[in-house]
């Protein structure tokens, strides 16, 4: 991470080659963006945690009947200039599903081995299936955003063993705050490979406009409902 200054600077990814059906807007100036966007993040994020706190109470008790096991996951997460946060989740797999990992490893459906998706995953709890494919496991991020270290939009926070395996071209990801939902999330979700995540989350960040934003926060619920693409 200590050369990511230059690694952005350098990178040489490219979007013009990837084939999507969206209208980004011209970039918006940045410090009057940043500043609203920051703004519309704390008050959105404060309102549907007070909105939704009902259904985070149920979910928590569904969890915690269906195994015992703690409610919350909290995973060590890569932010903007590569800089590590907590990020919660509610936990949708068996409690011993970080030791599973390698058995499962071969089944790994993105070919680059950096990110990992596989159909059926057996470590995922019958409460944590429901979740996964409502996304309502990623609820709990909006404390993230409350305090910061995510965005409601944004292109999604990777782990650090995955930011191991970047090229120079793949920092240009943690150029920005990372968010719940971008536009890859509502164009296939899982179904898209990681160097297809690139590039569309290097469309979003060089042509990001608050406009763009709220279209694609606006298009993540039906997204969510149709569970396309969801694992």
């Amino acid at each position: 991470m200590n050369n990511q200054n230059t690694l952005f600077a350098e990178s040489s990814t490219r979007i013009h080659d990837y084939d999507y059906d969206f209208d980004f807007e011209q970039p918006s100036s940045g410090a009057p963006y940043q500043i609203i966007k920051r703004h519309f993040d704390v008050l959105a994020s404060l309102l549907a945690l007070v909105l939704l706190s009902p259904l985070l109470a149920v979910i928590s008790l569904l969890i915690k009947w269906e195994d015992g096991g703690p409610v919350r996951f909290c995973q060590t997460r890569v932010g903007k200039d590569g800089r590590e946060f907590r990020m919660f989740k509610f936990r949708s797999m068996s409690i011993d599903a970080e030791a599973r990992l390698a058995d499962l490893l071969a089944q790994n459906r993105h070919g680059s081995g950096i990110t990992f998706k596989i159909k059926d995953d057996p470590r995922i709890t019958r409460v944590g299936r429901w979740l996964r494919k409502l996304s309502l496991d990623e609820l709990p991020q909006l404390f993230n955003v409350l305090i910061g270290d995510m965005s409601l939009v944004g292109p999604r926070p990777p782990l650090p063993r995955e930011v191991k395996l970047y090229t120079p071209g793949d920092y240009r990801r943690l150029a920005v705050t990372p968010g719940i939902t971008c536009y890859w999330q509502i164009s296939g979700r899982s179904e898209i490979d990681f160097a297809g995540q690139v590039k569309l989350d290097v469309a979003y960040i060089e042509m990001q406009s608050f406009r763009t934003d709220i279209t694609i926060l606006v298009k993540t619920l039906p997204a969510v409902i149709s569970g396309r693409g969801a694992c």
